[in-house]
């Protein structure tokens, strides 16, 4: 809801170059939290296997640790992005006419990283637990905000895309202060206290293990992303809207899968710590038919409604036709995401990081990287970088239902039978 509003109301009130300039910088600011989303990821594994242990201090030190964590990674994420910002969108090719209102935009919206990887934190903290209502309400509140402040800032003040960048980071701190407070607050064993705040060694090396393979995957697939991203910026700003515009909109696809893929690593996190093997079995294929029906339904709804969802973000008839092309490759196929990221998901929260991040390394930022270096330089139109997602989500499926077929990632004691 941030960035869809950002860009609906950029597109109507400042036009197509500043939509471009707002969606430029998406898949590096991807890149530039996704170290943070993997910590996060394993503090929450972590969490949830104490938890389901009824361990708890264990589920205290780790809840401590992983704040701190956030805390230093907020910090230094968010000097990288500021400091780097310009650099990192010239090496995208992004193209000099939207290359000013990009870096604004990018160097803005990074100045306020930090109150997103703690929210991120606190949301994994919180989602272990199983309360996963509470941060759903706080990003209700700051979504509201934000779209309230985008039209403030860049209707009535006409600040631009400055405008929306300040408008999502104050709604960002707004969610990170309200998460952050009911950990404070709260009479449970994941509850935060102030004064204990402090890196556990031990903790941090069990967060950091899981963690660390996550966080590494993360990074990886979002550069193959900003390579797919620079791509896409060679066919100039126009295709550079449109694909912006489409990804607004994919990410009411993607990210309820991704949301179903972490609550079933949590739920099978908690499940290895109850050794309850059956029902980890069970909540999979529970989540891999929730995924397949959500994305095979609201991939037709987008599909059928295209140019009307479009619409909303600009009014540029080219603009919409590179949204509707980058449709029809993606919409159809999200099942096999959904598919290939539940089956991670499952895997991950048994404690076993490393397999998924292979596959998923390979499928999405290896087999990428050949495609556009070997395949690409074939087509002429941009449909040769769009086929590429559909392709390499097929390979990282296949790949992921023979690891959980065949691999042994349940600890010892659990059968998978």
């Amino acid at each position: 809801m941030y960035n869809t509003a950002d860009s609906i109301i950029v597109g109507n009130f400042v036009g197509s170059n500043g939509l471009a300039a707002v969606g430029s910088g998406t898949a590096l600011i991807n890149l530039i939290i996704a170290f943070s989303q993997g910590a996060a990821v394993g503090a929450g594994v972590i969490v949830s296997q104490n938890l389901g242990a009824r361990d708890k201090q264990k589920t205290k030190l780790a809840g401590h640790t992983a704040m701190c964590i956030a805390i230093i990674l907020g910090v230094i994420l968010s000097a990288i992005g500021v400091i780097f910002s310009r650099d990192l969108l010239i090496w995208m090719k992004t193209p000099k006419s939207v290359l000013k209102d990009s870096v604004l935009y990018l160097q803005i919206y990074c100045g306020g990283l930090i109150f997103n990887v703690i929210y991120n934190m606190a949301t994994g903290i919180l989602n272990a637990a199983g309360n996963s209502k509470r941060p759903l309400i706080y990003l209700a509140i700051a979504s509201v905000t934000n779209i309230i402040l985008d039209l403030v800032f860049i209707k009535a003040l006409k600040w631009g895309v400055k405008g929306a960048a300040i408008a999502t980071d104050i709604s960002q701190a707004l969610s990170c202060v309200l998460a952050v407070g009911y950990l404070l607050r709260v009479n449970s064993d994941y509850k935060l206290i102030v004064k204990e705040l402090k890196i556990h060694g031990n903790t941090a090396k069990q967060i950091i293990r899981v963690g660390l393979p996550t966080a590494i995957q993360n990074m990886v697939i979002s550069f193959s992303n900003v390579l797919v991203q620079s791509s896409v910026n060679s066919y100039g700003a126009t295709a550079m809207a449109g694909y912006a515009a489409y990804l607004k909109i994919d990410g009411f696809n993607i990210l309820p899968v991704l949301s179903i893929s972490m609550a079933v690593t949590t739920f099978t996190g908690q499940n290895v710590g109850a050794k309850k093997p059956d029902r980890i079995k069970k909540g999979m294929w529970n989540a891999l038919i929730m995924g397949v029906v959500y994305t095979v339904i609201i991939g037709v709804v987008i599909l059928l409604t295209s140019h009307t969802v479009l619409g909303l973000f600009t009014k540029d008839n080219e603009v919409i036709t590179y949204g509707q092309l980058a449709m029809k490759y993606f919409c159809p196929f999200y099942f096999l995401l959904g598919i290939l990221n539940i089956l991670a998901g499952t895997v991950r929260g048994a404690g076993k990081g490393v397999p998924p991040m292979l596959i998923l390394l390979f499928s999405m930022c290896i087999f990428r990287i050949l495609w556009i270096k070997i395949a690409l330089p074939f087509y002429s139109t941009i449909d040769g970088v769009f086929i590429l997602y559909p392709i390499s989500w097929f390979v990282g499926m296949v790949l992921m239902i023979i690891y959980t077929k065949f691999g042994k990632w349940l600890p010892k004691g659990l059968n998978k039978s």
